[in-house]
């Protein structure tokens, strides 16, 4: 159910961008694309001409050609230093538009702007009547260079013809992280030449559970999937074309039931054959401790790290139970060498090996924080339990990104009652409680401020096996996280009122979005 519409100026339903650019005045008259209009690209922007050229070709049936005189401007400029890597300037008159950036990222961003500046109608097919964009002055930058969600194609696999469409619709809302969960106890889809098995074996499961973790019913249908190398690398090249960069999540020493079942070696218990974990919920089997399960997955990071450019790579990290390890006479022995003060603290000791291998390739490991447990010094530290946790890392000096459950965990349903679709018990997750998202310091510790990288969603898929499933659990919380991480002033209504345009252009672009009413809003008459 839809709010009523919030008592504030509503802006031209043309300039209703989410997220909020930091300064947008709107100018007199309108320019149009047609065949006369021509795309002047300086050095350093034809990534960013080759982006808009297909957007503006889909919502005019044209492609636009280059030229020295065209009077659509797409320039690179370093000199530009106060709008950052991501920040852009953008000025539209009716004679011609001009957009700036210092870095081609900026123009990224700047494209996405023009499209969401196209009438909503072109976005999807050319709209007849004309096309033209509105008289505007822009200039824009983020507030924090970590805007993410998280896909898990591990408990369902997904389509690499999907992952793209997902992307694009990050990029129109200006996030810039795809995290992609590729393997768990439930499936493994990461290719891996070296071990081929992993997706061989540990990409199939049997059956799924049906309902939360405990139940005792099941599907009785095979599920699997696994991803090419040429998938991923079409995959990682497709979004960083759209400013995206995708962080693969290879997860340790946790969360491993499928690489057990695939190399029964790898666990404490090699002896006992395993299968790909059917349920949901938290599995008991954890990886072994020997120097030949660190060399097996040194294998696999470096193989990752191959297909992903990413600066990042995230090692997973949570609900690792240690029950394993405290009865396992290898593991007490490797805690008592490795002068640990027991099997518990294998746990950190595996990350921190793990985290090591990562930083020697030149590149950053990210884990989760679910407590508030010491994680290697090395580690970004996502923390999804709760705000104190993040927090309590940066001042032991780590990069923080929010991932609290409570308000940027998409799996859980968007309201509550018997009409949603089945999704993660416990509560439910309304807009405005997304929009409610804090990313300041607490009060006394601003100096902390520096250590937050940003906010990233997170749509776990136990209980979302399709692609329509994903969008309806995704839409429109993720544009609510799309603003807070971009734009750091909190306007609830004005928020609402530019939703009331966007939805227009979700709509052209296939995406569910009705918008439930939110814990503030009064009940309908």
């Amino acid at each position: 159910m839809d709010l009523p519409r919030p008592a504030h100026p509503h802006p031209r339903p043309d300039l209703t961008l989410v997220p909020r650019p930091r300064r947008l005045s709107p100018r007199p008259g309108r320019f149009p694309l047609d065949a006369t209009t021509r795309l002047r690209v300086a050095p350093g922007a034809e990534r960013a001409a080759d982006l808009l050229g297909g957007y503006l070709e889909t919502a005019t049936g044209l492609r636009l050609d280059a030229a020295d005189d065209g009077a659509f401007v797409l320039a690179l400029d370093p000199a530009l230093t106060g709008l950052g890597d991501e920040g852009y300037g953008l000025t539209v008159s009716p004679h011609g538009a001009l957009l700036r950036a210092a870095s081609p990222t900026g123009l990224l961003r700047g494209v996405q702007t023009i499209r969401q500046l196209l009438p909503a109608e072109a976005l999807s097919a050319p709209a007849g009547g004309g096309v033209a964009l509105p008289g505007v002055e822009i200039t824009d930058v983020p507030a924090h260079p970590w805007r993410g969600m998280l896909l898990d194609v591990a408990r369902h696999f997904q389509p690499v013809t999907y992952l793209h469409r997902f992307v694009d619709l990050l990029a129109l809302h200006k996030l810039n992280v795809l995290q992609l969960h590729l393997t768990d106890d439930q499936g493994w889809r990461m290719p891996v030449t070296a071990y081929p098995r992993l997706t061989e074996v540990g990409g199939r499961r049997a059956e799924s559970m049906v309902g939360p973790a405990g139940s005792n019913r099941f599907d009785g249908r095979p599920h699997g999937g696994a991803y090419t190398r040429a998938d991923l690398a079409g995959l990682v090249a497709y979004a960083a074309a759209r400013g995206v960069t995708v962080v693969p999540e290879i997860g340790v020493p946790g969360h491993v039931r499928s690489a057990l079942a695939a190399y029964p070696v790898l666990g404490n218990h090699p002896e006992r054959p395993l299968d790909v974990w059917t349920r949901w919920g938290v599995c008991s089997n954890v990886l072994g401790v020997g120097d030949h399960v660190l060399d097996f997955f040194r294998t696999v990071l470096d193989e990752t790290m191959d297909l992903f450019p990413s600066p990042y790579v995230h090692l997973g990290g949570d609900e690792v139970p240690t029950e394993e390890w405290e009865s396992s006479p290898a593991a007490i022995a490797r805690a008592t060498r490795e002068g640990l003060a027991g099997p518990r603290h294998l746990h950190g000791w595996f990350l921190g090996r793990m985290a090591d291998h990562v930083l020697r390739a030149g590149r950053r490991p990210v884990a989760w924080a679910e407590d508030g447990a010491v994680l290697p010094p090395e580690c970004t530290v996502m923390s999804w339990r709760t705000p104190e946790h993040a927090w309590a890392a940066a001042r032991r000096g780590h990069d923080v990104v929010h991932a609290d459950h409570r308000r940027v965990y998409f799996d859980y349903a968007r309201g509550p009652g018997p009409g949603e679709p089945p999704a993660q018990p416990g509560h439910s997750l309304d807009l405005r409680t997304v929009y409610d998202l804090e990313l300041l310091p607490p009060d006394g510790a601003p100096e902390l401020a520096g250590r937050v990288l940003g906010a990233q969603g997170q749509l776990w898929t136990e209980f979302v096996p399709t692609s329509d499933h994903i969008e309806y659990l995704t839409y429109p919380r993720l544009c609510a996280l799309a603003e807070r991480a971009w734009n750091p002033h909190h306007d609830w209504p004005d928020f609402r009122t530019r939703m009331d345009g966007h939805r227009a252009r979700l709509t052209a672009l296939g995406v569910p979005h009705d918008t439930l009413r939110d814990r503030t809003a009064p009940a309908p008459a």
